[in-house]
């Protein structure tokens, strides 16, 4: 929702629906970790929890701020960066 805030100007309530819009999920679970763990995987958006094991399958790092950027509709500096310096014109998709 930050990253909406700041580079849209939306509101959080705002953020937060635009957000759960593109996930396909309701406001109000984007506060269930058991949800959000799900559609993370679901999405290649990685794990945010230290103690959460990673597996071979999951989303790390900048693959994972791809597919953010990418379901987001939103731009990552990082992301962009990347492009630029290796010529790709589009993000690759997940798994």
């Amino acid at each position: 929702m930050a990253r909406m805030q700041m580079t849209r100007g939306m509101r959080l309530k705002e953020a937060k629906q635009y957000v759960a819009d593109k996930l396909g999920v309701t406001p109000f679970d984007l506060g269930d970790t058991a949800t959000m763990t799900e559609v993370r995987n679901e999405f290649g958006f990685g794990r945010i929890h230290s103690y959460a094991i990673s597996h071979p399958w999951q989303a790390n790092f900048i693959e994972a701020k791809f597919n953010i950027s990418r379901v987001l509709d939103v731009p990552i500096l990082c992301v962009e960066r990347f492009k630029e310096r290796t010529g790709m014109t589009e993000a690759p998709t997940a798994h």
